[in-house]
């Protein structure tokens, strides 16, 4: 006589089956149902020696960074690292979006978790690969159609003018400059400088720290020569600085935290401390490291700190700030022009994604946020990875 409770454990058995087979996804999946899930295509992906952009790219679920050319076009980087260790497979891919929307050109690579993030800059034209490591070795352009083209990195400093862009700092520095598709380190920057900023009228702000007990200073060259400078009010240092239109901005340092900016809106005459203006700065705990100090074209400063809260000028004085709504968490933000561009993701690699996980884009100062299609739309030409 069968034992009953061996026909109970069969039913539910069978009941189970019948439930999981109810609640799986349908549609039809040609990897295979071993690799329907999330945490398997991840895996797939980074295990794959020639892996598709869209599939590296939906498996990182956000863009790493964002770059704009001066047409519109945007470069976006996006990492899939491996997940449970610092080292092992990892793939990574960018995509180069039109100003209409749609995608023009993408590529993808297999690499190691170990390996420095690939950064991009916009410039005319395209967008530059900021060099990784302590030299110029691996910087590239691209135009805006994806084609590759060579830079002329030189060791031969240049003098800042008009156009240059500032590629990397500070170990290596170097600008770019996009008439001649050069890469070289900027002329004349002292020994003891620890950032540096080149507006578009060529002039190169730098904070330089004194080896003695003495200030530290703001300096601001041009072609090689120096137009001045300013000391950094006690009891503060130095920290991240930018440069725009004739509005500088430097973050103030005491100890491990920010206090407030040192800012000049008219090229470096005049200068004055930010302490307050709305910006609770005590509240800032993640350190200067994570500070977030950009400038919009309008000459407004927008401040905060990746994954935390951020702040933007009322006006181009610079002295009254209003904190910005976003619709998620941003771990890193970018500027280009006045539209703000906020990205949400996970501060580590994970198979999963996180609230509001993506791009968002503003372009009334954080009104209004506008998310961006992940998968995106094809141009009417064929997408394929570009000639490498």
């Amino acid at each position: 006589m069968p034992n009953p409770t061996v026909r109970f454990v069969a039913a539910v058995s069978a009941a189970l089956v019948l439930a999981l087979a109810a609640c799986a996804p349908s549609g039809s999946d040609d990897r295979g149902p071993g690799d329907r899930d999330r945490e398997a295509r991840y895996r797939r992906v980074i295990e794959d020696p020639h892996p598709l952009p869209a599939d590296v790219i939906e498996a990182a679920g956000a863009p790493t960074g964002v770059a704009r050319a001066d047409d519109g076009s945007l470069l976006l980087t996006f990492d899939a690292g491996n997940v449970e260790d610092d080292e092992g497979p990892a793939a990574s891919a960018w995509r180069i979006v039109g100003p209409d929307g749609r995608t023009v050109a993408e590529h993808a690579e297999h690499g190691d978790a170990e390996a420095v993030r690939a950064e991009f800059k916009g410039v005319p034209g395209g967008f530059v690969r900021v060099p990784a490591g302590e030299s110029a070795d691996g910087a590239y352009a691209l135009d805006v159609r994806g084609r590759r083209h060579a830079v002329d990195i030189t060791g031969t400093p240049l003098r800042t003018r008009p156009g240059d862009i500032l590629l990397a700092e500070p170990e290596p520095t170097l600008v770019y400059r996009p008439a001649t598709r050069t890469v070289a380190p900027p002329a004349g920057v002292p020994d003891d400088t620890v950032r540096l900023a080149v507006d578009e009228r060529g002039t190169a702000w730098s904070l330089d720290q004194s080896l003695t007990e003495a200030p530290d200073r703001v300096v601001r060259q041009r072609d090689g020569r120096t137009l001045g400078s300013t000391a950094v009010p006690r009891p503060y240092a130095g920290g991240a600085l930018t440069a725009r239109g004739g509005t500088a901005a430097l973050s103030l340092l005491q100890g491990d935290d920010v206090r407030g900016l040192l800012v000049t809106t008219d090229a470096g005459a005049h200068w004055r401390t930010v302490l307050g203006g709305g910006v609770p700065w005590r509240e800032l705990k993640r350190g200067p490291e994570f500070l977030v100090l950009e400038l919009l074209a309008d000459g407004r400063l927008l401040v905060g700190e990746e994954g935390g809260r951020y702040w933007l000028a009322d006006d181009r004085g610079n002295s009254a700030f209003h904190e910005l709504r976003t619709p998620a968490a941003f771990t890193s933000f970018a500027v280009s022009g006045t539209t703000l561009y906020g990205i949400a993701d996970a501060t580590t690699a994970t198979y999963d994604l996180v609230k509001g996980e993506g791009l968002w884009i503003s372009r009334d100062g954080g009104g209004e946020w506008r998310r961006h299609e992940r998968h995106g739309r094809r141009s009417p030409a064929a997408v394929a990875k570009p000639p490498m």
